[in-house]
């Protein structure tokens, strides 16, 4: 089972990081035209960090009492509406309250995909354990940066962050076939 949900986790992952990194180097270019100095740009990116720092101290407390994949899923489904609420962004506190919220969600991944990786992983095959996720999740990531570069010439910005949505739910479906 434990080798079952390493391969849902990598599956999961890999659809995760196509959603979130086919959309977020041209979320840098849409928040371009919302901002309009470097002060704010500063501040939306202290303020995605600063709420996942804070986030991690309850959030870890949280996962060792329930399921830390929920939480995984969580993120996924998350991320997959807050995708679709960006381009409606148009004001600047705007951008800030949903850098707030990625931050979290952020904090969500990150966390919940190690605990996960140590609990999937055998000691003795850890670390090529871990190399083969991370190939694999890094390969989807720049398949996914490569892609929306050339999608984004044909269609609008705001069909990638639709698109993205997809993969980021299918994330989430995905890990709901986790077992216990």
């Amino acid at each position: 089972m434990k080798n079952k949900n390493y391969q849902f986790l990598i599956h999961s992952q890999n659809l995760a990081m196509l959603g979130l990194n086919m959309a977020f180097p041209f979320y840098l270019l849409f928040l371009k035209g919302v901002g309009s100095s470097y002060t704010q740009f500063g501040l939306a990116y202290g303020l995605f960090t600063v709420s996942s720092a804070l986030f991690y101290l309850p959030l870890g407390k949280w996962q060792d009492r329930y399921p830390k994949h929920y939480f995984l899923m969580g993120h996924s489904f998350g991320m997959s509406i807050a995708f679709l609420w960006i381009p409606s962004i148009s004001e600047l506190w705007q951008v800030y309250l949903f850098q707030i919220l990625l931050g979290c969600l952020g904090a969500v991944q990150k966390n919940s995909e190690k605990a996960l990786l140590a609990e999937y992983t055998d000691t003795s095959k850890r670390g090529s354990m871990l190399g083969n996720y991370h190939f694999w999740t890094t390969i989807f990531s720049g398949i996914a940066i490569m892609g929306s570069g050339f999608l984004i010439d044909f269609f609008t910005i705001d069909y990638l962050f639709y698109i993205s949505s997809v993969f980021l739910f299918g994330s989430g479906v995905l890990l709901w076939r986790i077992e216990e």
